[in-house]
């Protein structure tokens, strides 16, 4: 059920119900973060293994030791710059965190989220909430209602529809070694952002088998339609010629292809426009009945390297 009652959200979750609930980066498949019994219907529900970490959401920097402690002085400040916003601070939990959602581990991912709802929503409860994104473990994220509501149903209590996310993809994770910071999962907030902060980021190998972060699995955020991702779209399409296929292009569209198959993210080249729309024309071409998704790999700088990374693990077998 979509609804824009708060109130009915607040009690649902003090009831050890899960809601989905909007942020700016995609809708999140909340529950209260100190209520194991809440956390199991979320991985339940998700079908999402539960090495899988998952991300507290609180209110604001104020509430940041209720979740985590020795936390060093450069979270501050990128805490301070950032928040609320679409960065994740992995940092020492607090004893009293669940292993649930640390999957036994030492560390929570921790955010305050910069959407009015959510922000609304959170200073109504006495707890934090324990939110992954609100899709079926490895499908495409959602960013409207009506996506959490087609994936989920009558099987979570309600959704807060809080309009479309103006990032459309999830948040920067970064976590801290030997007083660097490390960059976990891109996302939303651009590393050149963060640099100007931190100095010079480190980031992670991908391949490391138990993730410390969310989003960290090598096949994430996929359509159900066979999806490729490439730097030559001609190319791939005379591959493939004879199949029914949908192109998602970044700036300008294929000519002598038919348009109606077509999604360009961002006429003017807007890095940020088009990772806003990423994941809503993934939901678009992934209704359509093709036989394969061609995605253009964009420029890697900025959020287009955010961008690629999303379209690199959504073509993963």
């Amino acid at each position: 059920m979509i609804s824009t009652n708060i109130n009915l959200a607040v009690q649902h979750l003090n009831e050890k119900g899960i809601i989905g609930f909007p942020t700016e980066t995609v809708y999140g498949l909340a529950g209260n973060a100190f209520e194991t019994e809440a956390i199991h219907k979320i991985f339940d529900v998700k079908k999402r293994p539960t090495f899988n970490p998952l991300i507290v959401h609180i209110k604001g920097i104020e509430d940041l030791e209720q979740v985590a402690q020795e936390i060093p002085p450069m979270a501050y400040e990128l805490a301070n710059t950032f928040w609320p916003g679409p960065l994740t601070l992995i940092l020492k939990k607090q004893p009293h965190i669940p292993d649930l959602v640390t999957a036994n581990q030492d560390t929570v991912a921790v955010r305050v989220p910069n959407h009015p709802v959510a922000l609304e929503l959170l200073k109504h409860l006495d707890f934090p909430l324990v939110a992954p994104s609100a899709n079926p473990f490895t499908s495409i994220s959602p960013t409207s209602a009506e996506h959490v509501e087609n994936y989920f149903g009558n099987q979570i209590n309600v959704v807060l529809d809080g309009g479309e996310c103006s990032a459309g993809i999830e948040s920067t994770i970064i976590g801290f070694y030997n007083n660097r910071v490390v960059v976990y999962r891109l996302g939303a907030l651009a590393l050149e952002e963060i640099e100007k902060v931190s100095g010079n980021v480190t980031l992670l190998n991908k391949k490391k088998k138990q993730p410390i972060a969310p989003g960290m699995l090598l096949k994430h955020y996929s359509p159900k339609t066979d999806f490729i991702v490439t730097r030559n779209v001609q190319e791939e399409l005379d591959w493939y010629s004879g199949k029914k296929i949908g192109l998602l292009l970044f700036n300008s569209y294929l000519p002598e292809f038919d348009v109606n198959n077509q999604i360009v993210l961002s006429e003017e080249s807007d890095l940020k426009l088009a990772a806003s729309k990423l994941y809503h024309a993934m939901h678009q071409l992934d209704k359509m009945n093709l036989d394969l998704i061609i995605a253009e790999r964009l420029p890697e700088y900025g959020l287009g390297i955010s961008i690629n990374d999303r379209l690199e693990r959504a073509s993963k077998k």
